[in-house]
């Protein structure tokens, strides 16, 4: 969701530059910077803004530039005299007198005198600039779409990833039985050893908490469903990057969850992979609309 567009414009010696430029974020936040009189076009550009885009932190700046060549000039003779008194009693001190061209060059001594603007005016510039900045949040949009063509295929590699990680897991976890088999003989073994009393039902019941918390196959069966609904996600396009962040979420917890039940080296050694692998695809997902 990274992006960065441009769009000039000019009308009756007035130039102006919209900036429009985006980065990662959950929703969309959009935030305007305009210069003094443009106020009224904060609400077109957020309208413009919101309907193109739907994710990321937005920020629109309007710089405007009016041209003054050949514009009529005013003298402030206020400032001049003020300059002129500071002058006199500097000169007072054995400075030299000012000449005339230093005291001209002082800021706000002369001033333009800008022409008065007509309200048919006043609309046609507005006019003008909105345009400008419905053209910059299109390219932003376009750069947008380009950069998820290219993470579209990066995106697509870390399903494929997690998909055979669990697949992977699957054939390890099928060995489980009988490694749990194995060490749960050897529990029940030292409990009647140092029990040899304890009832066969109470035996019963430790065996089969044992085997139900390593059971795993419930986390890869919804593991393989958020694969299947990762990829129809993919497909489906357009602003999808919501709801894939909320589906890297449910994929973190069925690892979590798979490592914690983990009876078996290799298992967990997989179930460490595909975190990583969520955690990638994660990040990848925050890039997108």
């Amino acid at each position: 969701m990274t992006g960065f567009a441009r769009a000039d414009g000019a009308l009756a010696g007035t130039h102006w530059t919209v900036e429009v430029k985006s980065v990662n974020g959950r929703a969309l936040d959009v935030r305007c910077r305009l210069p003094g009189g443009f106020d009224a076009l904060e609400a077109p550009a957020r309208a413009e803004i919101t309907r193109q885009l739907k994710r990321g932190n937005v920020s629109l700046t309007l710089s405007v530039v009016r041209a003054q060549a050949g514009a009529p000039m005013r003298l402030n003779r206020e400032l001049l005299a003020q300059v002129v008194q500071l002058a006199r009693e500097i000169e007072g001190a054995g400075a030299a007198p000012p000449r005339i061209d230093a005291l001209l060059a002082v800021r706000g001594i002369l001033e333009p005198v800008e022409e008065q603007e007509t309200e048919e005016g006043r609309a046609a510039l507005e006019e003008a600039v909105a345009a400008s900045i419905a053209q910059a949040v299109a390219r932003l949009a376009t750069a947008r779409a380009d950069e998820g063509r290219h993470l579209a295929g990066v995106l697509a590699g870390q399903i494929d990833t997690i998909e055979t990680l669990t697949r992977a897991a699957s054939q390890v976890a099928s060995l489980q039985p009988e490694a749990l088999r194995s060490r749960l003989r050897q529990q029940l073994q030292a409990l009647l050893e140092a029990l040899p009393a304890l009832p066969e039902e109470r035996l019963a019941q430790e065996a089969a908490l044992l085997i139900a918390k390593a059971d795993v196959r419930e986390e890869l069966d919804r593991l393989r469903a958020h694969v299947a609904q990762a990829r129809a996600l993919m497909k489906e396009g357009g602003a999808v990057g919501r709801r894939l962040d909320f589906l890297c979420q449910e994929f973190n917890r069925e690892a979590n969850t798979l490592c914690s039940k983990s009876a078996d080296v290799e298992l967990t050694r997989i179930g460490l992979e595909l975190k990583a692998t969520i955690e990638q695809f994660r990040e990848q997902v925050q890039n997108i609309e």
